[in-house]
């Protein structure tokens, strides 16, 4: 490559960042680094009855959550007016582009009679070349395309890409309220911005021989493209709600790390080997176009979940403590003021996290450890918590009570002898004792949770069992 890198992702805001569009972000991303280029983030906003401020927040709060910062950017395309009317006179001037007069009526009519007629229904080049113009009649600006020839699109993923300019018609450019259009826009952006390569869903295929002759008609170099493939639901068709949550931060909501995301839709297409984990520093290094593949990605909620917890398994828990917070809060674990440190919320992880699928899990399986008051399963503590098992939680009170080294093999070898007294199996006191302790029948290994609870909580829980037992005997 001779000429520093340059690519842009270019999402409209017409509704939430989803997947696929944030896959695209990613691969620009990662060429982009690999590369040592430049990746700009430019807002395609000129739809002005869809676009919204709202979506604008959430693109951009979707990049920063998931790391994906610009070199560039943000830039808006409702700024840059001025740009495009100055190249659209342009073009005007150089007769590579005319005013057309033609009603939506005229052209409905237009489109149905080339219907009737088995042809492809294309504007007719009515007005294309006007002698005389008539005054104060409403107009578009229209862009000439080749009457014959083709254009050919060398797509570093496809190879070369050939359509019939017969295929094509006269593209709008400029409404009649003065607005610039999609394809023309973006040709002019990229072309102001020295973008090299152009790295999109193959959805804009089709858009790109119409790209390709404004390039040329403007005097701007065409960058090199690479037309990735869609994602598709795991019943292979395309990726919607149905197939589960397609917008980003639904999945930072349901407590996914932004690191197994990136990681998720970076093997989603491209690969390397085997490899499967990826730090983000081993994708740049490792990115390629080469290595994406063109045949569609299938969008795998088991294998992203999987990859999450692998993520939540192996980050270190005072960064994971920072992410798990607001979910502490949320699931109503914490509440806003409460007043521990991200060094204390880290405590109870190492025991939490390799049963743990998404902080939302882990926050709710922690609630043992953080809130004084437990809420009991009730049919759990019914079960567990009664009259014959009361003599050897209370032997057990008395034996932690007397212990003076709180450590996991007194513990241990204190249940041991309790339960064996008894003629139980360990089992059948550490379920009671865990009933007690977390208010579950499902929690971190029963020393580990003793331990993190400590000796005062641990006894003042023991205790209260105890009391239920003689409540509910009553």
């Amino acid at each position: 490559m001779t000429a520093p890198v340059r690519v842009r992702f270019a999402p409209s805001p017409t509704g939430y960042l989803h997947i696929g569009g944030v896959r695209t972000a990613l691969f620009n991303w990662l060429f982009a680094h690999h590369n040592k280029g430049t990746f700009i983030l430019r807002i395609e906003d000129t739809d002005a009855s869809r676009s919204t401020d709202e979506s604008i927040r959430e693109i951009l709060e979707s990049m920063k959550w998931l790391g994906l910062d610009c070199d560039e950017g943000p830039f808006r395309q409702t700024e840059r007016q001025s740009i495009y009317k100055e190249k659209v006179e342009q073009l005007i001037s150089a007769n590579k582009a005319y005013p057309c007069f033609c009603t939506t009526e005229v052209l409905d009519q237009k489109r149905k009679e080339a219907q009737a007629k088995g042809l492809k229904p294309k504007y007719d080049g009515t007005c294309r070349d006007l002698s005389e113009t008539p005054d104060g009649v409403p107009f578009v600006i229209r862009f000439k395309v080749p009457l014959e020839g083709a254009v050919t699109i060398k797509d570093i993923l496809r190879g070369n890409v050939v359509f019939q300019n017969e295929e094509l018609d006269d593209l709008i450019i400029l409404r009649t309220d003065g607005s610039p259009t999609y394809n023309f826009v973006v040709v002019v952006d990229d072309g102001d911005m020295g973008i090299t390569h152009v790295i999109r869903g193959d959805d804009h295929l089709s858009n790109t021989p119409r790209q390709a002759l404004l390039y040329d008609g403007l005097g701007l170099p065409r960058p090199e493209f690479a037309h990735i493939s869609m994602i598709l639901g795991p019943d292979k068709t395309r990726l919607s709600k149905r197939h589960g949550a397609t917008s980003v931060l639904a999945y930072r909501d349901m407590g996914y790390l932004p690191e197994a995301v990136i990681n998720y839709l970076a093997r989603l297409g491209w690969s390397h080997g085997d490899q499967e984990i990826f730090s983000r520093q081993e994708m740049t290094q490792h990115f390629s176009l080469e290595n994406i593949t063109t045949s569609a990605a299938i969008f795998n909620p088991e294998k992203l979940q999987w990859l999450n917890q692998q993520y939540i398994q192996n980050t270190d828990p005072i960064k994971l403590a920072e992410q798990l917070e607001p979910f502490l809060i949320k699931e109503g674990v914490l509440i806003e003021q409460h007043g521990l440190s991200i060094k204390e919320i880290a405590k109870p992880i190492p025991s939490l996290n390799q049963r743990s699928q998404t902080l939302i899990e882990m926050a709710q399986k922690s609630a043992f450890y953080f809130k004084k008051d437990l809420t009991f399963d009730e049919k759990a503590r019914d079960k567990f918590l009664n009259k014959e098992i009361k003599p050897h939680i209370e032997k057990l009170i008395t034996g932690i009570n007397d212990m003076t080294l709180f450590e996991h093999d007194p513990l241990e070898n204190l249940l041991k002898k309790v339960a064996e007294e008894a003629g139980l199996k360990l089992g059948k006191l550490a379920q009671p004792v865990r009933v007690a302790l977390t208010g579950s029948t499902a929690s971190p290994g029963i020393y580990d949770v003793i331990l993190l609870l400590g000796k005062t909580t641990t006894l003042k829980r023991l205790n209260e069992g105890v009391g239920f037992i003689e409540k509910s005997c009553n």
